[in-house]
């Protein structure tokens, strides 16, 4: 079954290259002498090759694995067809530009917001490792460097590939595979922009300009839009609006600027002396007016204020507090400070997601707690055998009554840990953190602050890199 996808797969791109070079301007070679249609070869091979593979795995996984790498080959497609573009035409504008990468950016959308719908998916380690490194498509819109971005969006995936490995490794050789299918697309995209896109998207020499010949995509019909692609926006090196794509008069007011501060002392000059009749600190039937009067013509007229934008409607989800099979489930709590979890089971989990200024007590010994994407929350539990985990958070306390044996802090700002006599053995993994501070118990019941290093220095020491702590000085 996975040997018949993997050759559906290969048929459809062979179908791709010939409908591109029988259709409209699909001659790569007329624009660049034929150089500029390797690219698009090289791309068809990881279409192909570890991407094939990816989806093959995926259908054996089936679910909402299977449903997410069907986005993922949309938005595979999407940059082709991107690619197909700029094989056969000159940049354009940065109006055009922008529509032209409209469905890529629409691919990356739907990849994310399908994670965010399935959070209690079996196999949400696998959602979360696509939807964190899929931004790596916009690397067409990077420049000078757009590898190093797509390397950066591949380590992103790297906390949930691992975990999908622990899971698995001992348990189902297919998910194994599936990781290292998926995590050599990224490192084979790399390899292809360096060949071929080094400092950002090739476009052909010769040819049309490129033009929008579609409308930008519409935006879904009620619910909840979309979030926005994330990463960074397009460094200041890449101006896309060109010599004819802006107006002239931005730099023509700077230019006044400049001259203004070039006059040094004389600037003052054409000021205009005030009297003493005229100033309100000395005349307090002006004051009374509640205005300044300003006598002759006025120098300038103030513009009609601007409206202000139209934000898009706030979802607000409703709360959840329910034990749904072995995981405890605490969602979209605003301001509870009295939710507690007790008759807890060792083989049971607690998830928590997006609560904010709110405090959560999980009595007895339970298997795992999750604290992900909270602001200003209060964790208090007794026991954990196995890990607490503290993701995409900020200003969070978490205090120990018991034992613990590892806490993991992930991109979190602001995290204050306060263990307890019996839990000074446990391990702290820190990671993309920052403001961290570890609170140890004294003898007289106080406790002893600790900051956790978030800068390190690494050296060569002749056979291997050693890795240090350090502390900013001042």
């Amino acid at each position: 079954m996975a040997e018949l996808a993997s050759l559906v797969q290969r048929l459809e791109v062979a179908v791709g290259r010939l409908e591109a070079i029988s259709g409209p301007g699909g001659s790569a070679g007329n624009s660049a002498g034929g150089a500029v249609s390797a690219f698009i070869e090289a791309f068809d091979e990881i279409v192909s090759g570890p991407l094939a593979q990816y989806f093959s795995l995926s259908q054996q996984i089936g679910g909402d694995v299977l449903k997410h790498a069907e986005m993922m080959k949309q938005a595979f497609s999407s940059q082709r067809q991107l690619l197909m573009t700029a094989s056969s035409s000159q940049k354009p504008s940065n109006a055009v530009l922008t529509t032209l990468l409209q469905p890529v950016s629409k691919a990356i959308q739907q990849v994310q917001a399908f994670r965010e719908q399935n959070r209690t998916s079996p196999h949400f380690n696998h959602l979360s490792a696509v939807s964190e490194s899929v931004p790596a498509l916009g690397w067409v819109a990077m420049a000078p460097k757009p590898c190093p971005y797509v390397k950066e969006m591949q380590d992103a995936a790297m906390f949930y590939t691992n975990r999908v490995l622990k899971e698995y490794k001992d348990k189902d050789k297919t998910h194994v595979d599936w990781v290292k299918a998926y995590v050599l697309i990224w490192t084979e995209l790399q390899n292809y922009i360096k060949q071929h896109h080094t400092t950002g998207l090739t476009w052909s020499k010769s040819g049309p300009i490129a033009s929008a010949t579609a409308a930008p995509p519409s935006a879904p019909a009620g619910g909840c839009p979309p979030p926005p692609p994330p990463g960074p926006p397009p460094p200041p090196s890449l101006d896309l609006s060109g010599p004819s794509g802006g107006s002239s008069s931005s730099g023509d007011d700077r230019n006044a600027l400049f001259a203004s501060i070039n006059k040094g002392a004389d600037i003052t000059k054409g000021l205009k002396h005030v009297s003493d009749d005229q100033k309100t600190h000395k005349n307090p039937a002006l004051r009374e007016q509640g205005t300044a009067v300003r006598t002759g013509p006025k120098p300038f007229t103030s513009p009609p204020p601007r409206p202000a934008p139209s934000a898009a409607p706030a979802c607000t989800l409703p709360p959840v507090f329910e034990l749904d099979g072995k995981k405890w489930k605490v969602e979209n709590h605003e301001g509870a400070q009295g939710l507690v979890i007790d008759n807890t089971e060792l083989k049971q989990v607690v998830y928590a997601y997006k609560c904010n200024k709110s405090t959560l007590q999980v009595n007895g010994k339970i298997n795992s707690i999750t604290l992900d994407n909270c602001k200003k929350m209060g964790l208090v539990f007794d026991d954990v055998v196995g890990i607490v985990e503290i993701i995409n958070c900020k200003d969070v306390k978490i205090q120990v009554i018991g034992k613990v044996p590892t806490i993991s802090i992930n991109k979190t700002d602001g995290c204050h840990v306060y263990l307890s006599k019996d839990s000074l053995t446990c391990e702290i993994v820190s990671a993309k953190s920052s403001e961290m501070n570890i609170l140890v118990p004294n003898n007289d019941g106080e406790f002893t602050e600790l900051p956790v290093p978030e800068q390190f220095k690494t050296v060569w020491d002749g056979q291997k890199l050693v890795t240090t702590s350090t502390e900013i000085a001042g």
